[in-house]
C-alpha cells in the first residue's frame, strides 16, 4: 500500500482538510475529539487526496482534464459535454493496485469490528476545497449508500471521483472562482447506521431563516437522510433553546412541527439497486421520528459541536432503528449566517398587497417580484430565464447552476433544511419551499412576488407588489437609563427581530397564538360534545389529530408559541397577557360560536380577568394557566412574567389570583411575578390596593384613553378626538407611575403613544416611568427619542 493513501477517521482532525478534505476532516475531528464528550460518530476510514493524484496519473487523466476544461472555458464546448467527458475519464480508470488494496484490507478491518461481513458503508465524497466557512458545496459531491462488498466498494470510489466533475460541482467552482485542477478528492467510507429503519435528518446550531444563535433547529424524517438534504419530503421540525439544556428537570424545545413525511428512503433488495424510495406508512406519517429526549439529545451534541468548532455548524445526523441509538454522520461550518454582521441587517416590508396563490416555509427574509419559470421535469433546466422566479417541485445539486441567476425560487417540496432552502441562504435569493402546488397553481410567464419577510411562512402573491428595503445598524443604538422593551404577538417575529438590544418583551399577546396557530376555542375543546357543526368538528380533528386529548392540543401549542416567542429575548423579562378576547373575537374561533354569546358593546363586555372565574371560560382559562406552567417550568423560562388585562375590581382581582393558583401559578412561587395591566381609571384610582394584589403595573394607553375619554377606539368619526396626549389621560398616566412606585413596584407602558409620538416619550421619561415597549418596527427611532428626553431631563 502506498504510504498515507488509506488513513482511519482516529488518526485525522481539522489541520488535515489538505489531504483527506473537509467532510473527511471534521468526521475525524469528531471521533479524535468528541467521543469522550459523548458524541457518537459512526467509525470509517478515507483514501487521501495522494490517492485521488496518484488515481489520475496512473490514468493519464490531466491532459485530457485540462483540454476540455479549455474548450468549455472558451465556450467551444457546453457545460453538459463537457461534464460528460470528464465523468467518463474517471470511470473508464483503474485504481493502481496498491491503493485498491489499502481500501480492500481497511474495509475487511471495519467488517471485523463491527462483526459483520461484507458490512454495509455509506461512500462519501469530500473534496479538498468544500466545507471551508464561506462555501458549503452542499451535495456537489456524490454519496453512495448501503454499499456492500470489495467490488461494489471500488466501484463507488470510482464514481465518488467521477462526481467531482458533475455539472453542478463544475458550475459551483466557477462561481466562487475555484481552481478545478487544484481540488482534490477523499472518500469517506463509514459504517452504515441502520437509519432505514430508524431515521436521520440535518441539524444546525443556529437559527437557519433569522440567524438567531440561541437555537439548535433539528429536521427529521422516516428513513435514510437523503429525503431531507434533497427535499423530496416535507421532515419534521424541532428547534431547541441551547441556553437552558443543561438546566435539571427541563425539556427546552421550542417548536414541533408534524411534516408530511410522504415517502422514505430504504434499503433496496435484489437487484443493482442499493436503496429506494417507498411511501412512508400513515402510522409514521402521523408521528413525530424523534422523542423529546431524543431531540434534547442532539442538542446537546449540537451545542458540544459547536464549542469545540467554535462557529455554527451544520450537522448531518441518524437513528439507528434496530439500536435505538443516535449518531452524527456529518458536520462543516454553517456558511450563511456566521459570516453575516452582527450589527446590520436589512429589513424588507410589503407596502402593497394581491391575491395569494400558495404558502409555504420562508427561506431569507427578504422580497423578490419577477415572472414565474415554471420547470417540472429536469431536463428542461436549460429553458429557464435569467432573472425569473424558478418554480419547480424540489432542487438538488444539479439545479445549482440555474439557481444562481434565479430573482426567487418557489418549490412544492422540502423544508427548512432541504437543498433548496441551503443553497438559496447561500446565494442570499429568498425562497418559499414546500408549497405542496406551486408547480400546479402558478402558471409559466406569470408576473409574481414572493415575500419571506413576514415571518416563518413564505407567501407567493400574483402580480408586482411594491415593498421597502431599510437596512438598519444597531451600532447607531444609544443607551438609556429607561428600559426600552418590544410588544411581541407572533413567535416567529420575535425570531425576525431577535437583534434588536430590547430589555425584554413588555406586551406578548397570548390571542395571537391562539388566532392563528391553535384556530380552536378553548372551551370547545374542553367540551366538544357541544359543538355540532360539521365542518367545525372535522376541523377540530384535522388540527388534533395525533393527541389523546383534544385539550393537550391547546396547551401544547400555546406552550411552545410562548417558548418560542421568549427565547430570544432571555433571560430578559417577558410579559405574557393572559387572553383578552372580546366575545365576538372568541365566537369567531372554531366551535367558538357555541360558547359565547352576542353582546351589544363587547369592548366593555365579558373579556380579560372577568372570563378567567366565570363558569363559561373557567376551564379554558385553566388550561391558560396550564400552558404557561409547562413554559416556565418544564421548558425552562422562568423569565416569564404573567399579566392580567382588564381587572375592573380589587375582588376581581383576588378571584383571579385564587383561579389561577388553584392551577399552579402562585404568585411569588418559584418565581413567579404576576403583573396587572393598568388600562382601567378605577386601576389607577385604587392604584396603592391593586398594588399589594401584582407586582408590577403595565400601561394601556390605547384602552385607558377611550375609557377616560369615553370614545370608542374603533370609531371613525370620533378618531380625531381620540389622543393619548389629552391632559386628562396624562394626568391618570402620572398618577399611576407615581402611585406604583410609592407602593415598590414596576410600571411600564405597552400602548402605541410612545411610538408615534415623540413628545409622549419625553412626558413618560419626565415622569419616571421604568420601562416603555415598543412596536419592533418603531424601536430604533424611538429609543433615540427616549435618550434624548433623558439628557433633557438630567439639564433641566
Amino acid at each position: 500500500m502506498r504510504e498515507g493513501s488509506v488513513v482511519w477517521f482516529n488518526e485525522i482532525g481539522l489541520e488535515d482538510i489538505p489531504l483527506v478534505g473537509g467532510k473527511n476532516a471534521s468526521l475525524g475531528e469528531m471521533v479524535r475529539s468528541l467521543g469522550g464528550d459523548g458524541v457518537q460518530v459512526p467509525d470509517g476510514f478515507a483514501t487521501t487526496a495522494d490517492a485521488y493524484r496518484a488515481f489520475i496519473a496512473a490514468n493519464q487523466i490531466e491532459p485530457d482534464l485540462r483540454s476540455r476544461l479549455e474548450l468549455f472555458h472558451s465556450g467551444r464546448e457546453s457545460l453538459r459535454a463537457t461534464g460528460e467527458a470528464l465523468r467518463e475519464l474517471f470511470l473508464g480508470g483503474e485504481f493502481p493496485a496498491d491503493i485498491a488494496d489499502g481500501i480492500r484490507a481497511s474495509y475487511r478491518e471495519l467488517s471485523e469490528k463491527a462483526g459483520h461481513p461484507n458490512l454495509p458503508v455509506a461512500v462519501r465524497s469530500s473534496a479538498t476545497a468544500e466545507d471551508l466557512p464561506d462555501a458549503s458545496f452542499a451535495g456537489q459531491q456524490e454519496t453512495f449508500l448501503n454499499v456492500t462488498g470489495e467490488r461494489d466498494l471500488l466501484d463507488a470510489c470510482r464514481r465518488c471521483y467521477a462526481s467531482l466533475f458533475t455539472d453542478r460541482a463544475i458550475s459551483y467552482r466557477e462561481v466562487k472562482h475555484f481552481d478545478h485542477l487544484e481540488v482534490a478528492l477523499s472518500i469517506g467510507v463509514q459504517r452504515m447506521i441502520r437509519a432505514d429503519v430508524g431515521g436521520s435528518g440535518v441539524m444546525f446550531s443556529i437559527d437557519t431563516d433569522t440567524g438567531f444563535p440561541g437555537v439548535a433547529v433539528i429536521s427529521a424524517a422516516w428513513g435514510l437522510g437523503e429525503t431531507v438534504v434533497q427535499g423530496t419530503v416535507n421532515p419534521d421540525k424541532y428547534l431547541v433553546f441551547k441556553a437552558l439544556l443543561d438546566l435539571p428537570d427541563c425539556m427546552p424545545i421550542i417548536e414541533k412541527t408534524l411534516g408530511e413525511k410522504a415517502s422514505k428512503m430504504v434499503y433496496a433488495k435484489g437487484g443493482s439497486a442499493r436503496t429506494r424510495i417507498i411511501d412512508t406508512p400513515d402510522r409514521e406519517r402521523q408521528s413525530f421520528v424523534l422523542t423529546d429526549a431524543e431531540i434534547a439529545q442532539l442538542g446537546r451534541w449540537a451545542v458540544i459541536v459547536e464549542n469545540h468548532y467554535g462557529r455554527p455548524m451544520d450537522m448531518e445526523w441518524a437513528k439507528d432503528g434496530v439500536t435505538r441509538e443516535l449518531f452524527l454522520v456529518q458536520a462543516r461550518p454553517e456558511t450563511v449566517h456566521s459570516q453575516a454582521s452582527g450589527t446590520r441587517f436589512t429589513v424588507s416590508t410589503r407596502t402593497e398587497t394581491g391575491p395569494l396563490l400558495v404558502t409555504g416555509v420562508a427561506i431569507g427574509d427578504s422580497i423578490a417580484s419577477g415572472v414565474a419559470c415554471v420547470i417540472k421535469d429536469p431536463a428542461d433546466i436549460e429553458k429557464f430565464v435569467d432573472g425569473a422566479i424558478l418554480v419547480t417541485e424540489m432542487t438538488d445539486p444539479d439545479w445549482v447552476p440555474i439557481m444562481t441567476r434565479a430573482a426567487g425560487i418557489v418549490t412544492d417540496h422540502g423544508g427548512p433544511t432541504s437543498h433548496a432552502a441551503i443553497v438559496s441562504r447561500e446565494l442570499g435569493v429568498p425562497a418559499v419551499v414546500g408549497t405542496g402546488t406551486a408547480t400546479d397553481t402558478l402558471t409559466d410567464g406569470q408576473m409574481i412576488t414572493i415575500s419571506c419577510a413576514e415571518g416563518d411562512e413564505g407567501y407567493v402573491f400574483d402580480g408586482e407588489l411594491a415593498f421597502e428595503t431599510e437596512e438598519i445598524d444597531l451600532g447607531t443604538v444609544p443607551k438609556t437609563r429607561t428600559k426600552v422593551m418590544v410588544n411581541i404577538a407572533s413567535p416567529a417575529a420575535a425570531f425576525e427581530w431577535w437583534r434588536l438590544p430590547a430589555d425584554g418583551v413588555g406586551l406578548a399577546r397570548m390571542e395571537f397564538i391562539i388566532n392563528n396557530l391553535i384556530k380552536i376555542h378553548p372551551m370547545a375543546l374542553v367540551h366538544p360534545d357541544r359543538v355540532t357543526d360539521r365542518a367545525a368538528i372535522r376541523r377540530i380533528e384535522e388540527l388534533t389529530r395525533g393527541y389523546m386529548d383534544p385539550k393537550e392540543y391547546f396547551v401544547q401549542t400555546l406552550a411552545l408559541g410562548i417558548a418560542k416567542l421568549t427565547a430570544p429575548y432571555h433571560p430578559h423579562p417577558v410579559i405574557v397577557r393572559m387572553s383578552d378576547f372580546k366575545t365576538n373575537e372568541y365566537a369567531h374561533l372554531i366551535g367558538g360560536s357555541v360558547f359565547e354569546h352576542s353582546e351589544e358593546n363587547p369592548m366593555l363586555g365579558f373579556r380579560g380577568a372577568s372570563r378567567y372565574y366565570d363558569d363559561r371560560y373557567r376551564e379554558g382559562f385553566a388550561l391558560e394557566c396550564r400552558a404557561i406552567k409547562q413554559v416556565r417550568e418544564k421548558i425552562g423560562f422562568s423569565n416569564v412574567i404573567v399579566m392580567v388585562p382588564f381587572c375592573r375590581t380589587v375582588t376581581e382581582a383576588d378571584k383571579v389570583l385564587a383561579v389561577m393558583a388553584e392551577n399552579g401559578l402562585v404568585r411569588a412561587e418559584a418565581g413567579l411575578q404576576v403583573y396587572m395591566m393598568c388600562e382601567i381609571p378605577a386601576n389607577v384610582i385604587l392604584a396603592e390596593r391593586f398594588a399589594t394584589r401584582f407586582d408590577g403595573f403595565s400601561i394601556g394607553s390605547n384602552d385607558l384613553t377611550q375609557l377616560v375619554l369615553g370614545i370608542d377606539r374603533d370609531a371613525e368619526h370620533l378618531a380625531a378626538l381620540f389622543d393619548e396626549r389629552d391632559d386628562a389621560v396624562k394626568r391618570m398616566i402620572s398618577e399611576a407611575i407615581h402611585k406604583a412606585h410609592a407602593a415598590g413596584i414596576k410600571i411600564g407602558i405597552c400602548g402605541q403613544a410612545p411610538s408615534n409620538y415623540p413628545d409622549f416619550a419625553a412626558f413618560l421619561v419626565d415622569e419616571g416611568i421604568d420601562s416603555i415597549s415598543l412596536n419592533p418596527d418603531s424601536f430604533l427611532k424611538t429609543v433615540g427619542r427616549i435618550a434624548q428626553a433623558e439628557r433633557n431631563h438630567d439639564t433641566a
